[in-house]
């Protein structure tokens, strides 16, 4: 398996950035999460003055198996449509990107389709679509390995490009399922309270949705460890976010979190490597079932709560200008020495 050089970020800058960010023209704390955000990334950077460079946000495509036993209020199709939509430019992360202007990458990582070679698609299909975890495991070892390796290979050309932070976002019906299979065997937070409507469900739908999924981890008598977790459950496009997570660490770069599917990729990163968690600026809260427990089991605590459940990695993009008012702040306000103002805290 691929393996990451991934470093708590050096504190001993620590004690500098809090003292410039108090020396700004302001009552000490005023800018409450803003000065919490400079402080982070200007650990990652390890620099008084960070920088924000060429955003990007990946998006990654595949397919689930188990949306065979009708967990997902929408059919399988709408994952291979969506990808028409995304290189069109017509969903919702495509007009978040524009205006905050991020680069979009979408990657068919295991959608069940061939497509043609289609201008701004990456194609790196790693098969069809993972098997239906309700009767075997959605991906072996290799295929595992495999994801891993392109997503990590995705963020090196990202910061070959000069990106410095960047976010994921997912396509793949279904993919509330493995994430709640995640969330239940890697955080032992009860499956029923990890289970949500996805796309639609009604709470008919949720119950059966709940049902199969309680078959299926009735089913998974291996030790619960990340790896076997990924493996059995899938799914392609959430691997592959979790070997860019652990590749955008290992860069130094800031990794701005989107919601209950990549919450639930952060979880199984910092499984394998604790110190990832370090780089995670976590964008929102979602409005999916078991979100917020998920996050209050990281110890996290997010920067918006919007009622967002797109995915597509939205919700991270609507945060970063929050980050971006977080860097200004640190470089731009004047200081108490400066601005010959008398410190009034």
């Amino acid at each position: 398996m691929k393996t990451f050089q991934i470093s708590t970020p050096d504190q001993t800058i620590l004690e500098s950035l809090i003292f410039k960010i108090n020396d700004l023209t302001k009552p000490k704390g005023s800018l409450g999460t803003l000065e919490d955000i400079a402080t982070q990334i200007g650990l990652i950077q390890q620099t008084l003055h960070p920088e924000l460079h060429k955003p990007h946000g990946i998006i990654f495509a595949a397919d689930h198996g188990i949306v065979d036993e009708g967990v997902s209020f929408s059919p399988k199709e709408v994952t291979r449509q969506m990808i028409s939509n995304f290189l069109a430019g017509g969903a919702g992360i495509n007009f978040l990107a524009r205006q905050h202007n991020f680069v979009l990458k979408v990657v068919d990582g295991g959608i069940d389709y061939d497509f043609p070679a289609i201008d701004g698609l990456i194609s790196r299909k790693v098969r069809k679509g993972t098997r239906n975890f309700l009767y075997e495991s959605a991906l072996t070892d290799q295929e595992v390995e495999q994801c891993i390796e392109i997503g990590a290979e995705i963020v090196k050309d990202c910061h070959k490009e000069g990106c410095n932070i960047i976010c994921f976002g997912e396509m793949g019906i279904g993919n509330t399922s493995p994430s709640s299979m995640w969330m239940t065997c890697l955080a032992g937070i009860p499956l029923l309270e990890c289970v949500g409507a996805g796309s639609g469900l009604d709470s008919r739908g949720v119950m059966h949705k709940y049902t199969i999924l309680k078959r299926a981890l009735d089913n998974f008598k291996e030790e619960r460890n990340a790896m076997n977790v990924m493996r059995y459950f899938g799914g392609i496009e959430m691997i592959m976010a979790v070997g860019g997570m652990l590749q955008a660490a290992e860069l130094n770069m800031i990794i701005l979190v989107d919601g209950f599917i990549m919450t639930n990729c952060v979880l199984a990163a910092s499984k394998l490597y604790p110190e990832v968690i370090n780089y995670c600026v976590f964008g929102h809260q979602g409005d999916e079932a078991g979100h917020k427990l998920l996050l209050d089991h990281l110890k996290v605590k997010p920067l918006l709560n919007l009622g967002l459940r797109l995915g597509e990695g939205s919700g991270a993009i609507c945060a970063y200008p929050i980050v971006e008012s977080a860097v200004r702040m640190i470089n731009e306000m004047n200081t108490f020495s400066n601005a010959a103002v008398t410190k009034y805290f």
